[in-house]
């Protein structure tokens, strides 16, 4: 088993709040996470059994009341369980009494946003770290800010990282030996997600259409969002198109990065990047092999980005550090893959590169960003697949991929 970077958070949490929610994808690991922490003495119910659920549907006050130090997991099932959680929480505001896990983002399903604001804490956990994985205790962040970022001659390189990136980080998939049975089980969880997943949380149309407009999602990640051009590939509106792309969002499949701006600058493209939160189920998507990606590794570099990114989101729920993901591009095409805004305005921007090799000009965007931010920016570095750090100037270093889990 695992050690979870937020299973420690979970546990501060139930500590000093009433209600605590564990979001993120489906076999993720929620269900390990809760039922280990379960072993002093909370009750356990998982919504994805039907008799259970039905009762949850026919009853909610009924089924919550007389419940005390409770784990329901999969609550996006029946939603409105969490207002008769509020209604019973407001009665007896005990500490840690709803350990609560969810495959979709119910906080942005309607009535209920606001109705436990104050009550619950919400914790994300995304597929496996690659430091959870090595059991390891990252400080790569901590050290891009600091601009401490150290050489690897244990970087994983060339074979072995376009194997690493197409693994993922899903415990199931990691189990699995070979690559066709990690697929197998790639493709049946994307079917889940699509046919039953998204029943969950909303009235899907042309729910058929949804695998071809995964793949085109697929094919566009690392990509500025065009609603238009994604909507249109299935006949749907704009707003159709932006409404699926919330949805996927909402179960975790995907997720989306604000551009990062400023005043002083006027151009500066304003439109959000896409992302798979998992590498693996991006290279199925798109229907990539270990054998095609080697033939052809103009497609690694959207591939590593995607896993980069979130990795980056998988250290954010580790670090002590209050940073938000962006990214930033201008009117002249310079941009940076992940610009890391930390709560006091400090800036750090990570450029990925899938080659074993760094010019001067893969800093351009890099360049620009420090420029924009002034004294605000920290430190900036482009990752590479290689073991050394390489200064190239005032705050900008080569770095190893590698030093992403170190």
């Amino acid at each position: 088993m695992f050690e979870r970077f937020v299973e420690q958070r979970a546990e501060e949490a139930l500590s000093d709040t009433p209600v605590v929610l564990i979001v993120g994808p489906r076999r993720a690991g929620k269900t390990t996470l809760v039922r280990k922490m379960g072993e002093a003495g909370r009750t356990y119910i998982t919504l994805d059994d039907q008799t259970v659920l039905e009762a949850a549907h026919s009853d909610p006050t009924s089924f919550i009341r007389g419940l005390d130090k409770a784990i329901i997991d999969e609550i996006q099932r029946a939603p409105d369980l969490l207002l008769a959680i509020k209604k019973t929480v407001d009665e007896d505001y005990r500490s840690g009494r709803f350990l609560l896990t969810g495959s979709a983002n119910v906080l942005t399903l309607p009535r209920i946003a606001d109705s436990l604001a104050g009550r619950m804490e919400t914790i994300r956990i995304l597929p496996l770290a690659r430091a959870e994985i090595e059991g390891r205790t990252p400080s790569f962040l901590e050290r891009l800010f600091d601009g401490k970022l150290q050489s690897r001659k244990d970087a994983i390189i060339g074979d072995d990282l376009l194997q690493l990136v197409l693994l993922g980080g899903f415990p199931e998939v990691i189990s699995r030996n070979s690559e066709r049975r990690r697929r197998d089980w790639a493709r049946a969880y994307l079917t889940s997600i699509l046919s039953r997943d998204l029943r969950d949380i909303a009235d899907v149309e042309k729910l058929t259409e949804l695998p071809k407009f995964v793949r085109l999602l697929a094919e566009h990640s690392g990509q500025l969002i065009n609603y238009s051009q994604l909507g249109g590939s299935i006949n749907v509106s704009h707003k159709t198109g932006q409404r699926y792309v919330g949805l996927l969002e909402q179960v975790f499949l995907i997720t989306t990065v604000q551009p990062w701006f400023t005043n002083a600058l006027k151009r500066i493209v304003k439109t959000p990047k896409l992302h798979f939160i998992d590498s693996g189920l991006l290279a199925t998507a798109r229907g990539l092999t270990f054998d095609r990606v080697k033939a052809n590794r103009g497609t690694f570099g959207s591939l590593l980005e995607s896993f980069v990114y979130s990795e980056v989101l998988k250290l954010v729920t580790a670090s002590d550090l209050r940073l938000t993901p962006l990214h930033f591009r201008d009117r002249d095409m310079r941009e940076v893959d992940i610009v890391l805004e930390r709560d006091d305005g400090m800036i750090a921007g990570i450029e990925v590169k899938a080659g074993a090799t760094v010019k001067a000009g893969d800093f351009g965007g890099l360049r620009a960003l420090a420029e924009a931010c002034g004294d605000r920016f920290a430190f900036g570095a482009v990752l590479y697949d290689s073991t050394d750090v390489v200064p190239f100037g005032d705050r900008l270093v080569a770095a190893p991929l590698s030093c992403l889990w170190a």
